[in-house]
C-alpha cells in the first residue's frame, strides 16, 4: 500500500475543514433560523391557553400547530438551553407568528394573560352578577354567591367595617379580566373599586344624614332601580328620604322582588306585597335588611344628596320619568292619569320597552310607592 504524501494529507484535512465548516455552518443558519420570527410580516394575532402541568413538548407542538413557531423541537430545546419552561405561568396568551421565540418565552414568563372585558351595569343585583360570571366561564354560579356571602372572605377584603354581604359593593364598571383569575380575585377586584369610589367625605356626610355607609349604600340600591331617568335620582332619594323621617314605608316594587328573587317570573302580584321578608318595604316600614342591587356612583351621590323638597309620593309617567307629589290625594290623581288608563300606558312604558327588546322577563321592573 502506498503511503499518503504530504500533499494529499494537507488535501484531506482541507476537505475536513470545509466539511466541517459547512456542517456547523448549515446548523447555524438551522438554529438562526429557526429562532428568528416564523412569519416576521404576519402580524396576525391568536390565543393559546397554557395550562398548570402542561408539558414543553404538548406547548411547542400546539404552537408549531398553530403556525406561532417554525419548528416544535427546536422550541422546545431552545428553551430548555435558555431555563425559560421552569419560568412559565399558566395563563391564556396572545401571540404572532411575528414573534421571536425569545418573545414568546417572555410573554409566558410575564404570567399577563389576556385580558377580556366584564361589565357590572348600574343596579344589577349579586344574582345577575353571578349569571354572567358563570356564562363567561369563570367559576360556578353557586360558588360566587356563597364567596360573596362568606364573613370570612368579606373580612380580608377593603370595606372597614365589612359588610354582611357584598351586594351592594361589586361597583358597577367594566372589569379587564383573566381567564385563569379565581373568583376570588375577580370579587376582591370589584370591591376595590367601590372602596376607592366610596370617600371619608362619604362617611362625613352619610354621618350628617344620620346613617351608617350601610345603609346609604341600601337606599341608594333601591333609587338606582327605580328610574331610569339620570336627573331624577336626586328626587327620588328625596322621596325616600323624606319617607324615612315620617316612618312610612318605602313601598318599592324593586324591593320586594328582590325579596322573592327565586320564584319571581316578571310580574308582581297581590299576595307577594304582603310577604312577610325583610326585603318587602310593602311589609316593613324601614329600609329593606341590605343592599338590593350594586348601585353607580351617581345613586351613591344622589342619595348622599338628595334634593330637598315636600315630595311624598311618585308614580310613572311610562317614559322613564315620574309624577311627584307631596300628598296622597294627588298621588291617587297621578295614578289615575298615568297608570290606570291604558291607553296611558300602551306602547309608551320605557320598562316595557325593554322588556319586548330583551325578550325576557325584566326583574328590574319598579311600581312607584
Amino acid at each position: 500500500m502506498r503511503p499518503e504524501s504530504g500533499t494529499e494529507k494537507v488535501s484531506f484535512a482541507i476537505f475536513a475543514l470545509v466539511c466541517v465548516a459547512l456542517l456547523f455552518g448549515g446548523l447555524g443558519f438551522f438554529f438562526r433560523t429557526s429562532l428568528q420570527p416564523y412569519q416576521p410580516q404576519n402580524t396576525a394575532r391568536a390565543i393559546i391557553e397554557v395550562d398548570r402541568g402542561q408539558g414543553p413538548g404538548a406547548i411547542s407542538r400546539q404552537l408549531e400547530a398553530m403556525q406561532i413557531v417554525r419548528n416544535a423541537k427546536i422550541f422546545q430545546y431552545y428553551g430548555k438551553f435558555r431555563g425559560s419552561w421552569a419560568k412559565m405561568k399558566a395563563g391564556e396568551y396572545e401571540l404572532s407568528p411575528s414573534m421571536t421565540p425569545a418573545q414568546i418565552f417572555d410573554i409566558f414568563a410575564s404570567g399577563v394573560s389576556v385580558a377580556r372585558p366584564f361589565l357590572v351595569r348600574e343596579g344589577e343585583n349579586l344574582y345577575e352578577v353571578a349569571d354572567a360570571i358563570a356564562a363567561k366561564g369563570y367559576g360556578s354560579k353557586e360558588r360566587f354567591l356563597k364567596l360573596a356571602r362568606d364573613p370570612k372572605f368579606i373580612a380580608t377584603l377593603a370595606l372597614v367595617p365589612p359588610p354582611k354581604t357584598l351586594e351592594g359593593y361589586l361597583f358597577p364598571d367594566t372589569y379587564l379580566l383573566q381567564r385563569k383569575m379565581t373568583q376570588e380575585e375577580i370579587l376582591r377586584t370589584m370591591v376595590k373599586r367601590f372602596a376607592n369610589a366610596w370617600t371619608a367625605n362619604d362617611d362625613q356626610r352619610a354621618k350628617e344624614l344620620g346613617m351608617t355607609r350601610d345603609e346609604i349604600i341600601t337606599l341608594a340600591s333601591v333609587v338606582e332601580k327605580e328610574t331610569g331617568a339620570p336627573s331624577e335620582r336626586p328626587i327620588i332619594a328625596g322621596v325616600f328620604h323624606n319617607r324615612l323621617k315620617k316612618k312610612m314605608k318605602l313601598q318599592s316594587d324593586p324591593t320586594t322582588i328582590y325579596g322573592i328573587w327565586a320564584r319571581y317570573r316578571g310580574n308582581l302580584h297581590k299576595s307577594d306585597l304582603s310577604d312577610p321578608n325583610p326585603y318587602n318595604t310593602y311589609y316593613i316600614a324601614a329600609l329593606p335588611a341590605g343592599p338590593i342591587s350594586n348601585p353607580g356612583i351617581e345613586a351613591i351621590r344622589a342619595t348622599l344628596n338628595p334634593a330637598q323638597h315636600n315630595y311624598l309620593y311618585f308614580v310613572s309617567k311610562n317614559d322613564g320619568t315620574h309624577e311627584f307629589t307631596s300628598t296622597y290625594g294627588d298621588h291617587e290623581k297621578a295614578v289615575a292619569k298615568f297608570q290606570l288608563d291604558a291607553k296611558a300606558r300602551e306602547g309608551k312604558s320605557w320598562r316595557d320597552l325593554k322588556r319586548n327588546a330583551a325578550s325576557t322577563p325584566d326583574k328590574k321592573a319598579a311600581k312607584s310607592p
